[in-house]
């Protein structure tokens, strides 16, 4: 089997299994399972938001045969780009790439291999293959175009064809503010900070739970609200196809929650039923 290695260091999530199984373990026992068919978790090191994105992923149904990942960092004008290995090894074990459904969805909206390493995706397995052993993966990632969101509904309909029961993940983090991303234009400090928990953030939120995709893709690129827009338009692409149409927030806090600085990052976990 040709199986994906490991690429981002332990400082993203740990690579003891124990580790893993505890700090998942906590948030499953307050949390409990859930009976979402889609997420949006964010994607930044676990320290910071690996709690929340552990809530999302926990709020999905316990049903699905193949977990499916929508990553991002993506251009307009880039494909999609897939894990195109056979499986990807995690500190838990291997994930199983389910080939027939990647090959089937690239037939229907192109794109090809993903050889970069990019936290929006691999940072989720660890919870994937905790949450669900058995399930195989689907991993890709998807540009920052309304045709995301059609890729989302396409992933639906080849789903119902195979017969095959998924679940989806879309992966992003909210506003990146302050100097270290070279974006302060409410200056920096608390006022900052407020802006965009109560502005910037909350657009962005209020578009996604409106489930209009044009109005998601505007606010992320004009407000510079979302750094993964093609991942969260694949999500909700997916879950208006098959009429899950009730929204959620499940979560919203920012870095600085965790640890203050002036430079900081939003994040919003989302599902849908």
């Amino acid at each position: 089997m040709n199986l994906r290695k490991r690429g981002l260091p332990p400082g993203w999530y740990p690579d003891s299994p124990k580790k893993i199984e505890y700090f998942l373990g906590q948030i499953e026992e307050k949390t409990g399972r859930g009976n979402a068919v889609a997420c949006i978790v964010p994607h930044a090191g676990w320290y910071f938001s690996g709690a929340l994105a552990a809530q999302g992923i926990l709020s999905l149904k316990t049903d699905a045969e193949t977990v499916v990942v929508f990553g991002g960092h993506l251009g307009v004008s880039s494909p999609p780009l897939y894990v195109d290995e056979d499986g990807f090894e995690t500190p838990l074990g291997t994930l199983e790439i389910d080939v027939e459904l990647r090959e089937e969805l690239k037939n229907r909206i192109g794109g090809r291999g993903d050889n970069s390493i990019d936290n929006t995706v691999e940072v989720q397995l660890p919870m994937v293959k905790y949450f669900f052993p058995k399930a195989k993966l689907l991993a890709l990632r998807l540009p920052a175009a309304i045709s995301s969101l059609e890729a989302g509904a396409t992933l639906s309909q080849l789903a119902a064809s195979l017969g095959r029961r998924i679940a989806v993940i879309g992966s992003t983090d909210l506003t990146h503010y302050g100097p270290n991303y070279g974006f302060t234009p409410k200056g920096i400090g608390e006022q900052a900070l407020n802006w965009v928990k109560r502005q910037n953030d909350q657009a962005f939120i209020k578009a996604v739970l409106e489930g209009n995709g044009e109005k998601v893709l505007e606010r992320a690129i004009t407000d510079q609200s979302s750094c993964s827009p093609g991942a969260v338009l694949g999500a909700l692409g997916y879950a208006q196809s098959i009429k899950a149409n009730n929204a959620e927030l499940i979560a919203y806090q920012t870095s600085a929650d965790i640890e203050y600085s002036t430079s900081f990052v939003g994040y919003g976990v989302f599902g849908f039923r």
